[in-house]
């Protein structure tokens, strides 16, 4: 017995899936009903594809584009705005300078311990600062901490 799937079927099953993907929010279903719209095409122009390797192909291209999600475009995605970031909970906290700020360009402190779920924080200082130099955060303005030298 042979099956036969149109290159129609792919298209549709990709539709509902990706139509699938807003009553589950998670970059899961997508990804699946991408490949079955690109399986769809692939049939468009070689309608003769045996189903084991339709199959095949709808798999190895999920699986592509799921790697490509999460290893290239998910981690530059990353939310950096540190907004809602509580005051007390930074002030006084000592790091070690790693960049030191020049003309417009703010340094970076680096702290022994993750403050609010980041051990890296750009600074600006109103004193000389240099690489190494121990500096306590006195305040926050935005999303950069200010500092000062501590001896």
């Amino acid at each position: 017995m042979t099956i036969t799937i149109l290159w129609y079927y792919w298209l549709i099953i990709g539709m509902l899936l990706i139509l699938g993907e807003m009553l589950l929010p998670s970059f899961t279903l997508l990804w699946f009903g991408l490949a079955a719209l690109l399986t769809g095409l692939l049939m468009i122009f070689m309608p003769d594809l045996d189903l084991s390797f339709q199959l095949l192909f709808w798999a190895g291209a999920s699986i592509a584009f799921t790697v490509l999600w999460f290893k290239l475009f998910k981690p530059t995605m990353t939310d950096k705005t540190k907004a809602g970031i509580s005051k007390e909970a930074v002030t006084g906290e000592i790091g070690i300078v790693i960049r030191t700020p020049r003309d417009e360009i703010r340094g970076t402190v680096r702290f022994t311990r993750p403050l609010l779920g980041d051990d890296e924080w750009e600074f600006i200082c109103d004193q000389e600062c240099k690489v190494g130099d121990r500096v306590e955060v006195i305040n926050v303005s935005g999303n950069t901490l200010v500092v000062i030298p501590k001896n």
